[in-house]
């Protein structure tokens, strides 16, 4: 007998445990898998579960998870492993809870961990700390499913207080570890992972990911808008599909609207790895892993699954999360809804007296950005100046880069980068990885502070000056996102980084590579609100060298 709410599904059914395709129908009954049953039926498509992105930042899609949800759905995503480091940056717990409460408004599967580096150092001011006895008290929430990535590896490998207390929080409510430890291999990388971190995203070489899988990781193969390692990393499917994770750790709107973890499946197949080996890697891995509760297509399990037209290019016909259709044919089937916009933003505006810097010597340490990479150089140069005080210098691509603490009153840090490669104008932003200040780059102090104020004003978003043009994206909740329609956002993302290209920047995304230019755990040097980092001696450094 048929129920009025009963949907079914005939093709070719992708039994990922077993791993079998057989004909058949899914029975889908009150969000449930009521029944598989294997018949001959027509229909060339392909029904699987659903793709999971194991480790991303919802923030850096400028969506709230909403948003990004309602962009997800259409690539075939069902569910993310999502660490929401960047606004408890700003917002500590409160800042956590937002982001469950407001996933919880639509049919989509969100996974949030619980911050492990909250300030990413001591060397930068955030808007808030998230101690050891705070994640004991996250950790014990049945919506928090692991300790989000452990950036502090010095800390591990010497047994740091605070970073020992919060792994044993972890272990104590039975939740795994996430890792970030870039280039360790060999005795550090056994260490690293017998304090108990289970993953790791940070691979940049075969060599590194298999010394990690042989003391037991599973490795994160990791392709966002920022870093790419998918090249290097993708021959592990060969040998060691089993410890093998998908994921996107950074995705900007553009990007998003483009394609999502579908993209990296029709890559791993097209580069030869059979079907079968890659959905199980990205899909039946993060479940397991992370113990999440997402359907597999097994009778009693949620219905959440896709239809593909076929295994090769996974073009995807329909996404449903817990029965429900929520993506049909490229079209997102999930609705906006009305959310809070929290925020801390405390900084006065400036004036472009208070950006000068008097010239203290005649050898200046400058930011040399290097394209497409996090990590920066130390570059030395003789400073332009006039009248005493250092200015950007055109000829040589050299501009003035500020950071404006926007937690509380401050004068601002100010240091010289590089590489960006722009001609005029200037710009702002208040996404600054990972403690979210006023960061700000361009021709002429004059412009510069007015980005600046621009951002005050709006509390919060990314903005472009250029004489008399003013192009502001306002990211109200947290100063990192916006809670407008997604695609909208998007666009609005996409014409603001066109225009800063006119600007003479050859970078491919001049904001992105800006936000990074305040990560003090990623070296050689980096500016925070509190000044010029040494990210490889781990402390402060000043403008200019000692003669």
């Amino acid at each position: 007998m048929h129920h009025h709410n009963e949907i079914r599904l005939s093709g070719n059914i992708v039994d990922l445990i077993r791993e079998k395709i057989f004909k058949g129908t899914v029975v889908i009954r009150d969000g449930k898998i009521a029944a598989i049953e294997p018949g001959d039926v027509t229909g060339e498509h392909y029904i699987l579960p659903g793709f999971i992105d194991a480790h991303v930042h919802i923030e850096s899609s400028m969506l709230i998870p909403s948003e990004f949800a309602r962009l997800a759905v259409v690539h075939g995503t069902v569910a993310t492993v999502s660490d929401p480091h960047e606004i408890a940056n700003v917002l500590g717990m409160a800042g956590v809870n937002y982001m469950i409460e407001n996933g919880k408004q639509v049919p989509f599967k969100f996974f949030f961990g619980a911050p492990s580096c909250v300030p990413a150092t001591g060397f930068e001011s955030s808007g808030a700390v998230i101690d050891a006895q705070q994640l004991d008290k996250l950790l014990s929430q049945p919506d928090i499913y692991y300790l989000s990535e452990m950036m502090n590896y010095p800390g591990v490998l010497y047994n740091d207080a605070e970073v020992m207390a919060k792994l044993a929080a972890a272990r104590k409510h039975n939740k795994p570890v996430d890792g970030h430890a870039p280039g360790l291999k060999g005795e550090e990388a056994r260490k690293y992972i017998e304090a108990g971190i289970t993953t790791d995203h940070e691979c940049f070489s075969m060599e590194e990911a298999l010394d990690k899988i042989k003391y037991g990781m599973k490795i994160q193969i990791r392709e966002g808008s920022a870093a790419r390692n998918f090249e290097a990393l993708v021959p592990l499917l060969a040998d060691h599909a089993d410890k093998v994770l998908f994921c996107s750790d950074d995705k900007h709107p553009d990007d998003l609207v483009k394609g999502h973890i579908n993209q990296l499946v029709r890559r791993a197949v097209a580069a030869g790895y059979p079907a079968m080996k890659v959905l199980r890697s990205c899909i039946l891995n993060p479940i397991h892993h992370y113990a999440l509760q997402v359907g597999l297509l097994r009778p009693g399990d949620d219905a959440d699954l896709i239809v593909v037209k076929d295994l090769k290019d996974f073009d995807v016909l329909k996404t449903y999360i817990r029965g429900k259709l929520v993506a049909e044919n490229g079209k997102t089937l999930i609705g906006s809804v009305d959310a809070d916009k929290p925020n801390l933003f405390v900084a006065d505006e400036i004036t472009p007296e208070q950006l000068a810097v008097e010239a203290s010597g005649n050898t200046m340490r400058v930011i040399k950005v290097i394209a497409g990479e996090l990590i920066t150089e130390e570059m030395l140069v003789n400073p332009k100046t006039e009248s005493n005080r250092v200015v950007a210098d055109l000829d040589r691509d050299i501009l003035k880069l500020v950071v404006l603490n926007r937690y509380k009153k401050a004068a601002p840090a100010i240091g010289f980068i590089h590489n960006l490669g722009f001609r005029n104008g200037a710009i702002a932003s208040t996404v600054a990885h990972d403690s979210h200040n006023i960061i700000a780059t361009g021709t002429s102090d004059q412009e510069i502070s007015r980005a600046i104020n621009l951002l005050i004003a709006s509390k919060g978003g990314i903005v472009l000056v250029n004489g008399e043009q003013e192009h502001l994206l306002p990211l109200p909740v947290a100063g990192l996102m916006s809670a407008d329609d997604g695609y909208k956002t998007a666009a609005g993302y996409e014409k603001i980084n066109h225009l800063t290209r006119q600007l003479g920047t050859e970078l491919e995304a001049p904001f992105m590579a800006l936000s990074f230019m305040a990560l003090l755990v990623i070296p050689q040097l980096k500016l925070s609100d509190a000044g010029l980092f040494d990210g490889t001696k781990f402390e402060f450094t000043n403008l200019f060298v000692e003669q």
